[in-house]
C-alpha cells in the first residue's frame, strides 16, 4: 500500500514535465511574466507586436534620434560625445542580434521547450530540484548584472542633461525636453542591455541543467550497471548538447564579431592622433573609478557587453569541462575495477572492498591535501577511488571498449564545428591580444 501511494506521488510530481506546451498557470507563469514586463513575451501575437514595437522605439528609434538630434556637436569640450557613434552601435547591434535570436527560439521552439521543461521527465528529482532552483534565480541573476551598470549609466545621463549637453526645446520647455530626452535615453539603454543579458542568462541556465545532469550520469560509475545503459544516457546528453550548440551557434559566433569590432573602433577612436580623452567624453563607454583621486580613467571596452561575453563563454567552456571529465571517470573506473579484479580469488564471490582492505593505503585518500581541495571537487572532476562494482558483471574488454569510445567521442558545446573548450579560451585571447598589439603599433607605435 505505501509502495503504491509512494509511487503515485512520483508519478504526479512527473506528469508536470511530460507536457511539451505551456498553460497559464505552469512554471513558467511567473517567468512570462517578467518578460512581459520586460516587453520581449511574444506567447501571442498581441504581445508580439508590442514586443516588434518597443525593440523598434527603443533599440533604433531613440538610439538613432540620440546620435542625429540630440548630440550636441557644436558644444564644449565636456559635453561633446566623440564616443556615442560607437557606443550606439554596439548595443543596438548586439540587442538586435538578441532580440532576432530570441524571437526565433521561442517562435520555433516554444518557450517551455526551448528551456528543456519538456525533458525534465527523465531526469531524477535531484536534476529537477536543482534546476528548478536555478530557474527560479535566472532573473535575480539578470538584474544583478544589468543594475549597477544602469546606475552607473543614469548618473552619467542625468549629469549630462541637467548641465546644459543640449538645449532643443522640442517640446516647448527646454527643462521638460531634456527631462524626457533623458528617461527615454536610460529606457533605450536599459532595454537593449536587458535583452542582451537576457539570452545570456538563459544559455547559462541551460548549460546549468547539462552540468547537473553530467553529475546524476557520473552516478552510474558509483553502482552496479552494464554498458549499454551507461552508453545510452552518455548519447542522450551528448544529443541535447549538439541541440544547444545548434541552437545558439549564431548568436555566440556573432556576438564575438560585434564585441571585438566595437571594442577595437573605440580603442582606435581613442589612440587617434589628436584624440582628447576625459572623463565627459568617454562617459558613453565606461568608467573606471580610482580610489581618493579626482580623475576617473576611461575604459576602452562596454563592461556591459564583455561581462554577458563572459556569460557565453564561462557557461560553454564549463560544460564543455565537465562532459571531457566523463572520460576521466570512466578510465578511473576501469583502473580501479581491473586493479581489484587481480586481488580477488576465482572461487570467491567478488565483493567490494573496505577502506582499510584497499591496495592503496589510507594515507593516499585521506591525506590533508585531498582535504584542501574543498568545493572544487564533484561527482565528475575528484580524486576519489571508485567502487569496484563493474568487475562483478562487465567484462574486461566491454569496459575498455566504454572508456575508448569516451575518448574519441568528446561532448561539449560546439559553434560550427570548433569546441568551446580551455583550448579555444586561450586561442581567442591570443588573437584578440595580437589584434591590440597590431592597433596599438599602428597608432602609437609600440613594436
Amino acid at each position: 500500500m505505501e509502495e503504491g501511494r509512494a509511487a503515485l506521488l512520483d508519478c504526479n510530481k512527473t506528469r508536470a514535465f511530460v507536457r511539451c506546451a505551456s498553460h497559464a498557470q505552469d512554471e513558467l507563469y511567473g517567468f512570462r511574466t517578467w518578460l512581459r514586463w520586460l516587453c520581449v513575451d511574444q506567447s501571442n501575437p498581441w504581445t508580439a507586436c508590442l514586443s516588434w514595437l518597443v525593440f523598434l522605439v527603443f533599440a533604433i528609434l531613440v538610439p538613432a534620434i540620440s546620435h542625429f538630434v540630440l548630440a550636441c556637436s557644436d558644444c564644449d569640450s565636456r559635453h561633446s560625445r566623440p564616443y556615442d557613434a560607437v557606443a550606439q552601435l554596439s548595443l543596438s547591434g548586439v540587442a538586435s542580434l538578441s532580440f532576432l535570436c530570441l524571437t526565433r527560439f521561442v517562435s520555433k521552439y516554444g518557450l517551455r521547450r526551448f528551456l528543456f521543461f519538456d525533458k525534465l521527465c527523465d531526469e531524477s528529482e535531484t536534476v529537477r530540484r536543482g534546476y528548478t532552483q536555478q530557474f527560479n534565480r535566472s532573473l535575480k541573476l539578470l538584474f544583478f548584472f544589468v543594475l549597477p551598470c544602469f546606475a552607473a549609466e543614469s548618473v552619467y545621463k542625468i549629469w549630462w542633461f541637467s548641465s546644459g549637453g543640449t538645449r532643443i526645446p522640442f517640446l516647448g520647455h527646454v527643462i521638460v525636453s531634456n527631462t524626457v530626452a533623458c528617461i527615454l535615453e536610460l529606457c533605450s539603454w536599459f532595454y537593449r542591455t536587458v535583452v542582451f543579458f537576457l539570452i545570456c542568462v538563459l544559455f547559462r541556465l541551460i548549460c546549468y541543467l547539462q552540468i547537473l545532469r553530467l553529475q546524476d550520469f557520473a552516478q552510474v560509475f558509483q553502482a552496479e550497471s552494464d554498458v549499454e545503459s551507461v552508453l545510452r544516457e552518455h548519447l542522450r546528453i551528448r544529443r541535447h548538447l549538439r541541440i544547444i550548440s545548434h541552437r545558439y551557434r549564431v548568436f555566440i559566433l556573432w556576438a564575438l564579431i560585434f564585441i571585438t569590432a566595437s571594442q577595437f573602433a573605440s580603442l582606435l577612436i581613442t589612440l587617434r592622433p589628436g584624440a582628447d580623452v576625459n572623463i565627459f567624453k568617454s562617459g558613453e563607454l565606461a568608467w573606471l573609478y580610482r580610489t581618493f583621486l579626482l580623475n576617473i580613467c576611461p575604459q576602452l571596452c562596454s563592461v556591459s557587453l564583455l561581462a554577458g561575453l563572459m556569460i557565453l563563454l564561462r557557461s560553454a567552456t564549463r560544460i564543455t569541462h565537465k562532459a571531457q571529465s566523463v572520460t576521466c571517470l570512466a578510465a578511473k573506473w576501469h583502473v580501479c575495477a581491473t586493479i581489484d579484479s587481480f586481488e580477488t580469488p576465482e572461487n570467491e564471490t567478488p565483493v567490494i572492498r573496505n577502506a582499510d582492505e584497499q591496495i592503496f593505503t589510507a594515507c593516499s585518500e585521506g591525506s590533508s591535501d585531498f582535504d584542501d581541495v574543498g568545493d572544487e571537487e564533484d561527482e565528475l572532476d575528484n580524486t576519489k577511488f571508485v567502487p569496484s562494482y563493474a568487475y562483478s558483471t562487465i567484462s574486461f574488454q566491454k569496459r575498455q571498449a566504454l572508456v575508448t569510445y569516451f575518448e574519441n567521442n568528446g561532448a561539449g558545446i560546439t559553434v560550427y564545428g570548433f569546441m568551446l573548450d580551455r583550448t579555444s579560451l586561450h586561442t581567442i585571447f591570443g588573437i584578440e591580444l595580437s589584434l591590440v598589439l597590431w592597433l596599438l603599433g599602428k597608432t602609437v607605435g609600440i613594436s
